[in-house]
Formats: structure tokens, C-alpha cells, sequence
């Protein structure tokens, strides 16, 4: 996009920085490093003061005021009010030192901004956002020019990019992990930060439509056909929440006159109404999932749980789970009700923390005309970047390998497989680790011999499922060894797979990248073009699901972490078409985390009992025997 897109044209613009250590000449010298471009007759005056001997009237008469203080520092206070009180455009920007080259970086982005033809309003959102404007002109011609498909090949199965994994190497490769495990720093990782909505979708629909005053609920289950709600209502009293919320409705002076029909109206109600229970607007993981003897327990409290059985390293169990930041109180509860009961059971300390899906991974939103979008006021829309946008939350995480699940895939009955199966995969990672990193270690000092090299290109092939180009082998040594270097030293991934049973979501294929190789991939159906027949074909024959059960290993050879943003698939996002205040509205979503944004990972696909994957999609499946006393 470079046209403009904004009314505002911008001739002379005046930019204050309120600063210490810049030099009174650095104004002069900004405005020559400032070359004019030739698109616009635009000249910069730039002036620098301190904000105590800064005037308001001053600063709120030029175009941009940027604020720069120190790391951890903080801007005057009282100033910035009376400049929002003026309707003043300013940025806060930190410094760690080269306070200069912060401030033409600054300057330099307005410039792109400008060019790009944004004003300087939307600079200021932008820049308070953390967005970086390349970023956003990358994502803007994602927009113009689409996002090609993904290229599937063929499915992956047992024996041809999925390892079986039957009972008794489970257990072996369990019995591995358990033996390494303290010589490595585990952590779970939790994708919670999803509100239930979802959950009760179908409820908050009856809710809507359902005509109490004149229709009764069955009369609405037939004119809806609403089996979810028939089915709901059938196991009513199974639901863990059931006791709480029906000893809610029967404080209602009415309750002794009500209808059964009432009854249930009400019970639904209760449950959702904001100033009752409001549990489509809290996230899934503080809910009541399972009813155990002598309390009701959430997501939160079974993963847990969980964490001691399997991710747990010398008697310590790291739990991270990813939340919005207005829920983080509902998470702190929900943890402090239970961890100390967890603890003392199973003689593991339990450590946790949280992060939240960081505004600068937000994308920005454009119309059907691939215009930025812009609300009512004006400003311009950013959405969430999807999933994919936590990979920088796993990026920042300290730890040497990360137990990867979603909050809703709990269980009541299986911990004892979920437990086994979570070991063995990362029996398999640390296996797969000490083999690949013994590789990279002989690379470093020398010891590689061309029988070694052929050892190693059959290692790939074979135990990492790395397609190997055939002229390879017309490489000379050198470039061999560079090539398998660059190969091998990546983060790696084990991700369990279940057999398809028919849940929506994404599955284990062989993807055909640029040039012609096959890779393994977590695939969706929205990236692959679903009018092609050959590619619906394919898709249609995958045997197996992805329940998003990943094990990763997150540091090289030399023991340092991985920049995981080397290895993301920037072309595997997604458009997706929203509609805000009754307009159409497209946005980008990030490349998904076990998808694109693991695309550079080795990767390793392992067939796991379905007894391991218990999503909680909707309120009914709670009824499920996974989730219900056996």
C-alpha cells in the first residue's frame, strides 16, 4: 500500500524531544540525516528540551513530542496529563544508552509511516502499540497479494512420517525420561488465555431465541433442532457445576411455583448471566470441569496436576500458562485453592507464572478493498495475531524442554496414560536430542569422516523423517558438513498424534515446500485450497489428528536457546473475514503455533491412544466418560 489513505497531507512537521543527553546541535544533525525523498514536500523542525523546563503550550503546539527516559525510568506525569488534556500527539520511548540513535530510529519510522500514508495520529498508535512499521507494510502486502496454499503431498501415516508407539516401548522410552529428566530444567506450557464462549454457544443462542412466554423448551428444541440443548438438559445433574448453580435458583422466592421448564430456563440463566455465575465470559480454564468426592475441580487445577506426574525435574514442577490480563486474579484464585493440596500429595514444589499475548504480535485490520480499517473515531484496528503470535511467549520461556498442551484437554479417568505417553515423548526428544547434538559437537571440533557423513545424512533420512535432496551427494565435504550443520541445528519437536475420529482441526502431512522438498507439517484445512480435488483427496485420506500435544527441546548443541523466530514460516498465515459493527473486516492471523511457527523445527510425529485427547469443545462434552466418574 502506498498511496495515501488518509485525508491529512503533511508539509512542515515540528517534532519535540524531551530528552537528556543529546547535544544542542543533534537538531541540525537530524535534519540532514533526514534526506528528502521526494514524495512529499515534507520538512522536519526538530527542537529538544527536558520536561521541567518544558512548556505545555509549547510542546502541545508542535506536531510530535517524544518522551525518552532511561530503562525502568518513568516520564513526568504531570506533563503528560495537561498534553492529553491538549489533544497532543506523543510517544514514551525508553533508552538503554544511545539516546541519538533511538531518536532517528524514531524519526526514520515516522518517515515510513508517512510515506506510507499513514498521519501521524495513527504513528502514535502504532509506536504505543510496539508494532513495527515494516511489520505492518509486510502484512499489508499480504493482504493485497493473498497467501498461497499449502502443497500436500500425501498424508502422513503410521510408518511413513508417524512412529507407532505401542505399550512397551512407551514405557521404555519412559523409563529414559524419568532417568535424564533432572539434568534438565522442564516447564508446561498452557495456551489458556480463550474465554468459553464457545463452550456455551449453543445456551447463549436459546437464550437469545428461546420465547418462554409463549413456547415451551421442547417446542423450542423441535423448532431449532436443538439436539445440543436436549442433550444438555438429559444430563443436567452429571455437570459439575450443577449442585452450585441449582442451590443459586432456588433462593428465588418463585422456585416452589416454577415449571420444570421454568426450572431449566432459569438454571440457564443463572449460569450465564453476568451478575450470576457468567461462565460464557470467563476463560475455560477457572471453570468446573470434573466433580471429584470433596470438590469441584478446573482445568487449572488437572494441569497441574498433571505437571508433578510428568514435567516435573529434581521434586521442582514449572507451570506457565498464558492468560488476558483481566482474568489473571481468576487464574491466581483458582491455583492458590489447590497447589498446596497438589504439593503435599505429591512431595513436588510447584512454581508458576503467567504471560499474555503481547500487543506487538497484534495485526493490523483492513476493509474488502485492503484499505487499513478504521473504527468510528477513526483510529485505526488491530486484532489479535492467533496462536501463532505464542511463540514469542515460548521464545522468552527459560527452560531446556517444554510439555506443550491447550487448557481444555483434561482428563477425570487417564492420567495414568497421559502421564506414560507425555514421558515417552520426551523420552524420545531427549534421545533424539543426544543423537543430533553428538552430531553437531563432532561437526564443531572435526571429527567427521565421509563414512561419518553418510551415517549422519542416513540418520536424517531415516530416524528425523528430513527429506535429503539427491544432489547433495555432489557436494564436496566441506559444503556437506556446512549443509548438515544447518540441518540438524534446530530446535526440535515430538508431537503426539491421535487417530482421527472425526474432530475438527488440523492434522500430520507431507508438505511440498519451494523447492520441491517434503516436510513434515501440522496442517489446516484453511490453508490448503480446498477447489483443488487432488488436495481434498489427500486431506480427506489423513488417518490422524493433531491434539496438540507437542514436547520441545529449545537449546542448540552448545546448550543456548534458540531465537525460535528463525524458524518460523512467515507465508503460512491466515486472512481471516470478521465483521465489526456491521462491517466486513479482514485481518491476518499470525502463522499458528504448532504450525507455521514451527515450520523450521525438526519434527517428529508419534501415534498416542486416544485415551490421551479429552477436549472440552462444548459444555456437553463434559458428560463425556473422560470427564465423569467411572
Amino acid at each position: 500500500m502506498e498511496e495515501n489513505i488518509t485525508q491529512r497531507k503533511t508539509n512542515t512537521l515540528s517534532i519535540a524531544f524531551i530528552a537528556g543527553g543529546l547535544s544542542e546541535g543533534f537538531p541540525a544533525q537530524l535534519s540532514q540525516f533526514i534526506a528528502p525523498d521526494g514524495k512529499e514536500a515534507r520538512e522536519f523542525i526538530f527542537t529538544i528540551s527536558d520536561s521541567i523546563t518544558a512548556s505545555v503550550k509549547e510542546l502541545a503546539g508542535k506536531d510530535l513530542v517524544v518522551f525518552v527516559t532511561e530503562e525502568g525510568a518513568t516520564a513526568n506525569a504531570t506533563l503528560l496529563k495537561a498534553l492529553e488534556k491538549e489533544g497532543a500527539n506523543y510517544i514514551l520511548a525508553e533508552t538503554t544508552g544511545d539516546t541519538e540513535s533511538l531518536c532517528r530510529g524514531i524519526v526514520l519510522s515516522l518517515e515510513k509511516a508517512l510515506d506510507m500514508g499513514f498521519s501521524i495520529e495513527d504513528f502514535v498508535q502504532i509506536y504505543t502499540m510496539g508494532i513495527p512499521v515494516d511489520t505492518i507494510r509486510k502484512h499489508l502486502v499480504i493482504f493485497r497479494n493473498g497467501i498461497a496454499s499449502i502443497s500436500l503431498e500425501k498424508p502422513a501415516i503410521l510408518n511413513d512420517g508417524i512412529k507407532p508407539l505401542p505399550d512397551a516401548a512407551a514405557r521404555e522410552y519412559a523409563a529414559y525420561f524419568d532417568e535424564k529428566k533432572n539434568g534438565f530444567k522442564l516447564k508446561k506450557f498452557v495456551p489458556a488465555s480463550g474465554a468459553a464462549s464457545r463452550m456455551f454457544k449453543f445456551l447463549s443462542e436459546f437464550m437469545a431465541e428461546f420465547k418462554p412466554e409463549t413456547e415451551t423448551i421442547n417446542a423450542y428444541i423441535n423448532r431449532k433442532n436443538a439436539t445440543a440443548l436436549s442433550i444438555f438438559l438429559a444430563g443436567i445433574d452429571k455437570f459439575p457445576f450443577f449442585k452450585e448453580v441449582y442451590e443459586a435458583i432456588k433462593q428465588a422466592p418463585e422456585y416452589a411455583d416454577w415449571s420444570k421448564n421454568q426450572r431449566y430456563y432459569h438454571f440457564i440463566k443463572t449460569m450465564l448471566d453476568k451478575g450470576s455465575f457468567d461462565y460464557a465470559n470467563k476463560p475455560k480454564g477457572i471453570l468446573p470441569f470434573h466433580q471429584y468426592e470433596d470438590f469441584t475441580a478446573t482445568p487449572v487445577y488437572e494441569h497441574l496436576k498433571e505437571a508433578v506426574s510428568y514435567a516435573a525435574s529434581n521434586n521442582e514442577a514449572y507451570v506457565h500458562f498464558t492468560i488476558s490480563e483481566e482474568h489473571l486474579n481468576g487464574f491466581l484464585d483458582a491455583i492458590e485453592e489447590v497447589k498446596a493440596k497438589i504439593e503435599e500429595a505429591s512431595g513436588i514444589s510447584i512454581k508458576y507464572n503467567f504471560s499474555c499475548q503481547q500487543k506487538e504480535t497484534d495485526t493490523i485490520a483492513v476493509d474488502l478493498n485492503n484499505m487499513p480499517f478504521r473504527d468510528s473515531s477513526g483510529r485505526l484496528l488491530f486484532r489479535p495475531g492467533g496462536h501463532g503470535a505464542l511463540i514469542q511467549n515460548l521464545n522468552r520461556l527459560s527452560a531446556d524442554i517444554v510439555f506443550i498442551k491447550n487448557i481444555d484437554n483434561v482428563s477425570y479417568n487417564h492420567t495414568d496414560v497421559i502421564s506414560l505417553y507425555k514421558k515417552a515423548l520426551g523420552g524420545i526428544l531427549i534421545k533424539t536430542q543426544e543423537k543430533v547434538h553428538g552430531y553437531l559437537q563432532r561437526m564443531a571440533v572435526g571429527e567427521i569422516t565421509e563414512e561419518c557423513i553418510k551415517n549422519i545424512f542416513a540418520f536424517a533420512k531415516e530416524e528425523l523423517c528430513i527429506d535429503i535432496p539427491q544432489d547433495v551427494a555432489k557436494y564436496t565435504f566441506e559444503n556437506k558438513i556446512e549443509y548438515l550443520r544447518d540441518l540438524l541445528n534446530r530446535p526440535v519437536r515430538v508431537c503426539g498424534m491421535v487417530k482421527n475420529e472425526g474432530e475438527p482441526g488440523g492434522g500430520p502431512f507431507w508438505v511440498k515446500g519451494e523447492k520441491g522438498r517434503l516436510s513434515l507439517q501440522i496442517i489446516e484445512s484453511s490453508q490448503i485450497d480446498l477447489d483443488n480435488k487432488e488436495q481434498q483427496k489427500i486431506m480427506a485420506a489423513s488417518t490422524h489428528f493433531n491434539p496438540v500435544d507437542v514436547v520441545c527441546g529449545l537449546r542448540d548443541y552448545q546448550g543456548n536457546r534458540f531465537n525460535l523466530n528463525d524458524f518460523v514460516d512467515a507465508s503460512t498465515g491466515f486472512i481471516v473475514y470478521k465483521n465489526k459493527n456491521g462491517r466486513d473486516v479482514k485481518s491476518y492471523e499470525l502463522p499458528g503455533l504448532w504450525n507455521g511457527a514451527m515450520a523450521g523445527w525438526i519434527t517428529l510425529f508419534v501415534e498416542e491412544p486416544l485415551e490421551t485427547f479429552n477436549p472440552v469443545k462444548t459444555v456437553n462434552d463434559l458428560l463425556k466418560p473422560a470427564h465423569q466418574p467411572q
